[in-house]
């Protein structure tokens, strides 16, 4: 999963990013409000964290910038303690939940997996599909019963095509959510996870459609 990381304070912004890093998150980073809107516009994220206090582009004007352009990827904005205003002008601009500062990690990946989830319509943090249950709270999963090891690539390739359930995606999409946009990236390591995964799975999950990509249907046999 893909996350845009809005903060121009670099102790917070290092806090945040290593914190999403270690729960399996990508993580690009953004200091300035010119720099966050044109990512938010131009780049595909499964959510955005974003301070409202930003140099050059203020937060909430981001936000309605994104809105307005018809970018409905799920957005947690950071607001100061004392910063209710903002957060009512936040919400009622479009964002999906808000995080006071100072916060702990724990909730806010707690608030970030509970916005994915919205927007997908999944409510629940467990996820079946036939005898695979996938934890996305624990980070863990199983079928019928037998605990799997996944290494970070294939957890997070296994969890964005079971979020979009239903929906054929190309390789390029499903490596732009489960690589760092600054790391070498080719098609085939794409079907060597997909390969790897099926292998682990034991049974058939994963459907190939030939010339558009790999989806999980919704009803899994």
């Amino acid at each position: 999963m893909r996350i845009l990381v809005v903060e121009d304070e670099p102790r917070i912004a290092a806090d945040i990013r290593s914190g999403l890093e270690e729960a399996n998150y990508v993580v690009d980073l953004s200091r300035n409000g010119n720099d966050a809107w044109f990512k938010g516009e131009t780049e595909e994220y499964d959510a955005i964290v974003l301070d409202l206090g930003l140099p050059q582009l203020d937060g909430l004007s981001v936000l309605k910038r994104l809105r307005h352009a018809g970018i409905s990827t799920p957005i947690l904005i950071l607001t100061a303690r004392d910063g209710w205003r903002e957060k009512v002008e936040g919400i009622d601009a479009g964002a999906d939940d808000y995080l006071t500062k100072p916060f702990q990690m724990e909730e806010l990946l707690a608030r970030l997996r509970a916005i994915i989830r919205r927007a997908v319509g999944q409510s629940s943090p467990i996820i079946k599909a036939g005898p695979l249950e996938f934890d996305t709270r624990a980070r863990t999963a199983t079928v019928d019963g037998r605990a799997l090891t996944l290494t970070n690539m294939e957890y997070r390739l296994l969890s964005y095509l079971l979020l979009h359930r239903g929906r054929t995606m190309s390789q390029g999409e499903l490596l732009d959510h489960i690589h760092a946009g600054d790391t070498d990236r080719h098609t085939n390591s794409v079907e060597a996870l997909i390969a790897r995964l099926r292998k682990k799975l034991g049974f058939s999950l994963i459907e190939t459609r030939r010339g558009h990509g790999y989806c999980i249907p919704n009803d899994p046999t």
